[in-house]
C-alpha cells in the first residue's frame, strides 16, 4: 500500500514538473468553468491596451490569408523601426527591470514580438492599483483601453513559467493582489485566446493568420502546450509556398522551440518536395528568401543531373540575391557551403570552386581538401562516414538522387592516354530500369573529350527477353572523331574481383555511343536474382578502362 501511495506522489510531481514542456491532451484538466471567475480566482488581470502599433485585425477583421499576416507583420516591423529611431522609451526600460527572464533587447524595438512588461502590484483596491500610472505615462504609446479579468495563479502558473515566476517573486500577501500586463492593440485577441487556451486547451480560432498571433502570443509567454497545439493545427492546414516561407520566418525565439519544430519540419519537407525539380520553377526559385534555398539544399532527394549542377545554382542565386561580393562571401560561407556536397562534385569543377573570387580562399581551400580525402578512401570508408552523417543535420557525405550518377575516375599520360572509370548503382537503382529505363553517369574526359556511361534495361538481340546492357557515349561536341579502345568489367562472386565482360576498338564522332546490350550474357530476372553474383552488399560494382592509341 504504501509502495502504491509513493508511485501515486511521485507520478503527480513528474506530471507538474513536465507540464511546462509538454502539449495540451485529454487528460490535461478542463477549467474552462473557471475562466474570468471571481469564484475560482485568487487575482485580478488588468490588461492595458495601448495604441502603440497599427492593428493586424481592427475589431477582429482584417488578416484573411497568410499574405496579409506576413505583409502586416512586416509593417510592423518597419513602424516599429520607425517608432525607435525617434525614440528609446527610457521608461519602458525601466520596467523590463520586473520581467524574469526576459530575451535581450531594449526599447520598444520588438513590441510585437518580445514579452511585454508586467508589473504586479499589491494595492487593494481597484482605483489604488493605478497608484504607478504616473511612470506609465510616458511611455511611447498610450492607453487605448482597458480589460480586467479574473484569473486563478495555479492555472495560469502551472502553464507557463512565465506566469510561474511572475507569481512566485516574493509578492507581499494581501487582500487584493493586482497585476498589471500592458500588450499592443493588435496583440488583444491572440491574448484572450491564449489565457482562455490554458483554462480549457481548447482554441476558438482555426485560420492561420489568427493562429501564428496565437503562437506569437503562446511564445512570448511561454506557454509550451499552445505554441504545440498552435502547430498542430497549422500543420493540418493546406501548405503553400507562401505559409511554408512565413513558418520558417518566424522570430528566432519561435523558430527555436521544440514544439514549433514539427511545424518548421513540415514546412521545409513541403518546398523540398515543390521544387525537387529546380529547373522547373527557375525563376520561382530564384526569388526564394534563404530560409527556402536551405529547405530545399537540405534535401537529398533533388532531382537534378549532378553535384556540379547544385554548386552552379547556388552560386547563381547568391549572386542574384547578394550582389556585394562581401555579402555573397559571408552568406555562401557560413550559410551556403554546408548544404553543397562537394565530394561528390567532379574534380574539374573543385578546381574552379579553388579559383571562385565568391568564396573566401581559406574556406574554398578547406571545402576542397575534404572533398578530394573523401574521393580517395576506400568505399568501405565512404560508405562508413555517410552512415555516420545520416543521423545529423550535415549530409555533405550523403549523394543525392542525382540524374546523373557520380564515378570515380583515374587517369594516365603515359604510355598512352588512359582512363579508368568506376559507377556503381545500387540494386534498388537497377530495379527501376525494368522494363525500359536507362541511368546515366556523370561526364568524365579522355583526350580533352567527354564521355558518359550508360546503363539499360532492355531486350536482348533476340528481343527475346529483358537484359542488362552498359554502354559508351561520348558527349556532343563539333566533329571531333577518334578511335578509343575500351573495356567493360564487373565485380563478381565468390571473388569479388573484376572480371572483363567486354571489349572492344570504336572510332567515336560527337553523339555516338557504343556497348553491349546483354552484358553479363543472363535474362534480368537471373540478373536481379537474390543469389546474383553481380551484386555485392546491394551494389553493382562496374568499370570501363578508355584508352587513345595514336
Amino acid at each position: 500500500m504504501r509502495d502504491q501511495l509513493n508511485s501515486d506522489v511521485f507520478d503527480s510531481r513528474t506530471e507538474m514538473v513536465s507540464d511546462f514542456s509538454r502539449g495540451a491532451s485529454s487528460s490535461d484538466g478542463d477549467f474552462a468553468f473557471a475562466f474570468n471567475d471571481s469564484n475560482f480566482s485568487d487575482r485580478l488581470l488588468r490588461i492595458e491596451i495601448m495604441d502603440g502599433l497599427p492593428q493586424c485585425r481592427p475589431d477582429g477583421e482584417g488578416c484573411t490569408s497568410i499574405a496579409d499576416w506576413a505583409r502586416d507583420r512586416k509593417r510592423r516591423r518597419e513602424d516599429i523601426k520607425k517608432e525607435t529611431d525617434l525614440s528609446l522609451c527610457p521608461e519602458e526600460q525601466i520596467l523590463n527591470d520586473n520581467q524574469p527572464d526576459m530575451d535581450d533587447g531594449g526599447g520598444c524595438e520588438n513590441q510585437d514580438e518580445e514579452p511585454m512588461a508586467m508589473v504586479e502590484e499589491t494595492q487593494s483596491g481597484d482605483e489604488d492599483a493605478n497608484s504607478n500610472e504616473s511612470s506609465w505615462n510616458m511611455d511611447c504609446s498610450t492607453v487605448l483601453r482597458v480589460k480586467t479579468l479574473h484569473i486563478s495563479s495555479p492555472i495560469l502558473a502551472a502553464k507557463s513559467p512565465f506566469f510561474y515566476k511572475l507569481f512566485s517573486n516574493g509578492m507581499r500577501e494581501s487582500e487584493q493582489r493586482h497585476v498589471t500586463l500592458r500588450i499592443n492593440a493588435s496583440e488583444e485577441a491572440a491574448l484572450m485566446e491564449l489565457l482562455n487556451f490554458m483554462y480549457s486547451n481548447n482554441l476558438s480560432v482555426t485560420t492561420a493568420p489568427e493562429l501564428l498571433d496565437v503562437l506569437m502570443a503562446a511564445d512570448k509567454f511561454e506557454v509550451a502546450s499552445c505554441m504545440r497545439y498552435c502547430s498542430r493545427l497549422l500543420r493540418n492546414l493546406p501548405m503553400t509556398p507562401e505559409s511554408a516561407l512565413l513558418y520558417l520566418d518566424l522570430p528566432s525565439s519561435v523558430l527555436m522551440a521544440e514544439a514549433v519544430q514539427p511545424l518548421t519540419d513540415a514546412a521545409k519537407q513541403y518546398l523540398a518536395a515543390r521544387y525537387k525539380d529546380i529547373t522547373k520553377f527557375q525563376e520561382e526559385v530564384m526569388a526564394l528568401p534563404l530560409a527556402g534555398i536551405e529547405a530545399i539544399l537540405a534535401s537529398d532527394d533533388m532531382q537534378i543531373a549532378s553535384e556540379d549542377a547544385v554548386y552552379d545554382f547556388v552560386l547563381k542565386w547568391a549572386r542574384a540575391q547578394y550582389p556585394k561580393l562581401e555579402d555573397r562571401r559571408e552568406v555562401l560561407g557560413s550559410r551556403l557551403a554546408r548544404f553543397i556536397r562537394f565530394p561528390y562534385m567532379t574534380c574539374r569543377k573543385l578546381k574552379k570552386v579553388l579559383t571562385s573570387n565568391d568564396f573566401d580562399q581559406e574556406v574554398s581551400s578547406k571545402l576542397v581538401l575534404e572533398a578530394l580525402f573523401f574521393k580517395a578512401e576506400a568505399p568501405h570508408r565512404q560508405r562508413s562516414l555517410a552512415a555516420e552523417e545520416s543521423a545529423s543535420l550535415n549530409r555533405r557525405f550523403i549523394e543525392r538522387a542525382y540524374k546523373y550518377r557520380p564515378v570515380k575516375v583515374v587517369e594516365f599520360e603515359l604510355p598512352h592516354q588512359q582512363c579508368v572509370v568506376y559507377l556503381d548503382l545500387k540494386r534498388e537503382e537497377c530495379a527501376n530500369l525494368f522494363p525500359s529505363g536507362r541511368v546515366y553517369s556523370q561526364a568524365f574526359h579522355l583526350g580533352g573529350q567527354g564521355f558518359f556511361l550508360s546503363a539499360h534495361c532492355n531486350m536482348d538481340q533476340q528481343s527475346s527477353f529483358h537484359c542488362f546492357g552498359l554502354f559508351l557515349g561520348m558527349q556532343e561536341k563539333g566533329s571531333v572523331s577518334f578511335a578509343v579502345d575500351y573495356e567493360f568489367a564487373a565485380r563478381s562472386k565468390p571473388t569479388e574481383e573484376f572480371v572483363s565482360k567486354y571489349k572492344g576498338n570504336y572510332t567515336f564522332t560527337g553523339g555516338k555511343a557504343v556497348g553491349y546490350r546483354n552484358l553479363f550474357a543472363i535474362p534480368w530476372t537471373s540478373f536481379m536474382a537474390e543469389d546474383s553474383l553481380y551484386f555485392i552488399n546491394g551494389i553493382l560494382h562496374l568499370r570501363a578502362e578508355l584508352t587513345i592509341r595514336h
